[in-house]
């Protein structure tokens, strides 16, 4: 693993970064140049920022009217930007998209959601949005995402469904599907996502990209994250392993004070064999549909092949444990709604404000007894606290499991206007893999391995200990050599 050691995320250091990917990192075969070669071409002069730029605006306005993948357009901006030149990081000049629920300076913010409609456009953003900038991206515009980023879809009221790509009568997941569909489809090489409960995964998954969520506090602007409520983490979705690992290290929390030691540029595949714990059922016992079980147990077979112990195991939580985060989801739902009606002097918050699944998780947040969410956040800790044991009792290196039990669901199987009860309860059987590692805080990867015989993609999630994302970077290179995925794309 190569480390570069940078100082304020800027200058010759934090540029290198591109540099030392293209030189060191494994390039792979795509129709599409990944951002890492994007960037080397523009630095090159093969290709001006502005003809790059160009590209992926017109392309996005192709595809826009079909897919819904973009929520607020920046393409004038973008191409100005592009014009005047002087990007320098990693991607300087490589197109990119900023997901919906995060600020970004000059856009509105909108979540996915009616209820702030007309916003105006933000004048600040994050530390984290700041490394975008930082690296050279080119924002052209927000990513789609379900209102408030509560749904494992993309389908918000306020701006109807996004649609995948390989499928366009299909889910394109969530909360990051706008990324998704964006990265899939080649409109841009990656884009900002980020996941409090599977949200880069699941997209990932649903999509046939690659996403890993990075562990709790790991990136800029989080270090003051340390409880199990502090569910979100940013990143970004990829065709290619060496973007993903390009844009953590640049992103990533480093020096004094910071809760994790660096990872620094992971630019090689794995060297040794590993132990993996296999779960095939969700973490509520439910079991996942055919075509999952098939590419779990095709994952397994290529893991045995590369020379690793694959054991099957079981989950370290109790079945309460969904419930549970359920609840602590609820209670973010119901916080929601009770700021907007102080913004809107007490004005009742109805289905013309928020969608009915919001509305419901509000509704079962207020329903609780006045103790249950406590005991649910205390039942949480109890079951993060046997994540570490879990990995020492079995000797386990990282475990596999599937990311979510079916291949991408029809539009509206899970929409927001489901009738609620019917939805909690596909939820649950849906969504039983990506919540754990949240509530740990550690780090989890969604690998597309597998691709169903109607053509729609599943992935494969692998998850280690916190902190160990270097680990999962190196297993990713060597899954990306050993069954390449790249050069697949969606017949648009």
């Amino acid at each position: 693993m190569a480390e570069i050691t940078r100082r304020a995320l800027g200058g010759l250091s934090f540029a290198a970064l591109a540099a030392q990917a293209h030189a060191k990192a494994p390039a792979v075969k795509s129709p599409w140049p990944d951002a890492v070669e994007t960037a080397a071409q523009i630095k090159a002069g093969k290709v001006s920022a502005s003809e790059v730029v160009a590209a992926s605006i017109d392309k996005a306005l192709k595809l826009q009217p079909k897919l819904n993948f973009i929520v607020a357009s920046d393409f004038d901006r973008a191409v100005a930007k592009a014009k005047a030149g002087g990007q320098t990081g990693p991607f300087a000049g490589v197109p990119f998209l900023i997901k919906d629920l995060n600020p970004y300076a000059g856009l509105p913010t909108r979540s996915g959601s009616r209820s702030g409609l007309p916003l105006p456009r933000e004048t600040r953003q994050p530390p984290y949005i700041d490394s975008f900038d930082r690296a050279g991206l080119i924002v052209i515009g927000k990513s789609a995402t379900p209102e408030f980023g509560f749904l494992p879809t993309t389908e918000p009221t306020a701006f109807g469904p996004t649609r995948n790509p390989w499928d366009p009568s299909r889910s394109s997941g969530g909360s990051s599907g706008g990324a998704g569909v964006a990265v899939a489809a080649g409109v841009t090489p990656i884009a900002h996502a980020n996941d409090g409960g599977g949200s880069i995964r699941i997209p990932a998954s649903c999509c046939g990209v690659f996403g890993l969520k990075p562990s709790r506090a790991r990136m800029i602007g989080t270090r003051d994250d340390r409880e199990i409520t502090d569910l979100g983490v940013e990143h970004i979705l990829s065709r290619s392993i060496r973007d993903s690992a390009v844009m953590f290290a640049g992103s990533e929390d480093v020096g004094p004070g910071a809760q994790h030691p660096p990872v620094g540029l992971v630019t090689h595949s794995l060297k040794r064999r590993l132990r993996v714990g296999l779960l095939i059922d969700g973490g509520a016992g439910h079991a996942p549909s055919p075509e999952v079980r098939t590419s779990i147990e095709n994952a397994a077979k290529l893991m045995r092949g590369l020379g690793h112990t694959v054991v099957p195991t079981k989950w370290p939580t109790a079945p309460t444990f969904i419930n549970d985060f359920l609840l602590v989801w609820a209670a973010g739902a119901r916080s929601i709604a009770d700021n907007i009606a102080r913004f809107t002097g007490g004005r009742p918050v109805d289905n013309t404000i928020l969608e009915n699944f919001s509305l419901g998780m509000a509704e079962m947040s207020r329903k609780a007894p006045p103790d249950a969410l406590p005991a649910a956040i205390a039942r949480l800790k109890t079951g993060a606290l046997a994540y570490d044991p879990f990995f020492v009792t079995n000797r386990f290196d990282v475990v596999m499991s599937p990311v979510l039990a079916s291949p991408p669901p029809p539009l509206g199987f899970i929409g927001p206007d489901v009738p609620f009860d019917t939805l909690i309860q596909r939820l649950i059987e849906y969504v039983g893999y990506t919540t754990y590692h949240n509530v740990v805080g550690a780090p989890a990867m969604s690998v597309p391995l597998h691709w169903t015989d109607t053509g729609l993609p599943v992935g494969t999630q692998f998850w280690s200990r916190v902190g160990e994302e270097a680990l999962l970077f190196q297993l990713a290179y060597q899954l990306e050599a050993a069954q390449p995925w790249a050069h697949r794309t969606p017949a648009l």
